[in-house]
């Protein structure tokens, strides 16, 4: 029988289904502090965004030996020491694909509701305003998406903007993919310049307050939109939320940001930002896959 914690959460079949493989499956968010102590009772860590595994955390549990595998239930890894973690015996684990469409979605519906002004409009007329010449918007449908990423969210975010008459261009570090020929890869500096919209679909830089701050914003189109809905920490707010009043970018969508929850009153109250809590893989089905996924890597680990 494997003890596992699942410290923010796991879908309800994912628990029943490890449950009835014989396992103890504890659902419990711990503080930093409080885990380093729980951790020692646990082979297994299933976490999402909320917990941090460092250096600390790894170097408590080494006082059972115990802790052998830590799940990210989600794409990126950056909030776990992996480096650290397999140094000290511990298999660090993720989910990449089951919540690609999910977050690509939510890319795409950022789009509209910065394209079309949905946010700011729907908040004005609960509070008795009819601002209707004050909300032209633009057309998705023949602009240029820029995709700074090419990954799998990135993937299901270029295959959703074609159908919608967008062209897409991106730039990722290993340069050009052959398998997608309908795309074009360009520098930086081209994707700036070019780009209608941009995307960002890359994990956090290491080393790197930011991918994009007064310098890389004073590159692009006049009333470019953004969309963020990677990692926060990739755009530098502060400059986002001058741009936005300078009107050098016409709009900015955020799902994540660089403190969580957010506490940044310009971004909080700015009317050109369209923003939710971290949502990307909160759908239901993104939730099951995630849970199938989990079940999956620890059968294979522990087989």
């Amino acid at each position: 029988m494997l003890k596992i914690l699942a410290t923010d959460g796991i879908e309800s079949s994912a628990a029943d289904k490890l449950r009835s493989m014989g396992h103890q499956v504890d659902i419990q968010f711990y503080e930093p502090e409080a885990l380093k102590k729980a951790v020692n009772e646990y082979d297994v860590l299933i976490i999402r965004s909320a917990t941090k595994i460092k250096a600390d955390i790894i170097d408590a549990s080494k006082e059972t030996g115990k802790f052998k595998l830590v799940i990210r239930g989600g794409v990126g890894i950056d909030n776990i020491d992996k480096a650290h973690a397999e140094a000290n015996g511990i298999a660090v684990r993720n989910t990449p694909a089951a919540s690609s469409a999910s977050v690509a979605e939510l890319a795409i519906g950022h789009m509209f509701s910065i394209a079309r002004h949905i946010g700011i409009a729907n908040h004005t007329m609960r509070v008795g305003e009819w601002n209707k010449k004050h909300y032209e918007g633009v057309e998705l449908g023949g602009k240029t998406l820029g995709l700074i990423g090419l990954g799998r969210i990135a993937q299901e975010t270029a295959k959703r903007a074609e159908a919608l008459g967008m062209t897409i261009i991106y730039n990722k570090r290993s340069g050009a993919d052959p398998a997608f020929p309908n795309y074009t890869f360009v520098d930086m500096d081209t994707l700036y310049k070019s780009s209608d919209f941009i995307s960002l679909h890359i994990p956090k830089q290491a080393g790197k307050d930011y991918l994009i701050g007064k310098q890389e914003i004073e590159k692009m189109k006049d009333g470019v939109f953004l969309v963020n809905t990677a990692r926060g920490g990739l755009i530098d707010e502060t400059a986002l939320c001058d741009a936005l009043d300078s009107g050098k970018v016409a709009a900015a969508a955020l799902d994540v940001f660089k403190e969580e929850p957010t506490k940044n009153e310009r971004v909080l109250h700015h009317p050109k930002i369209s923003m939710t809590p971290h949502i990307g893989a909160a759908t239901g089905e993104a939730q099951t896959r995630i849970g199938g996924e989990i079940v999956q890597i620890i059968e294979k680990f522990f087989a």
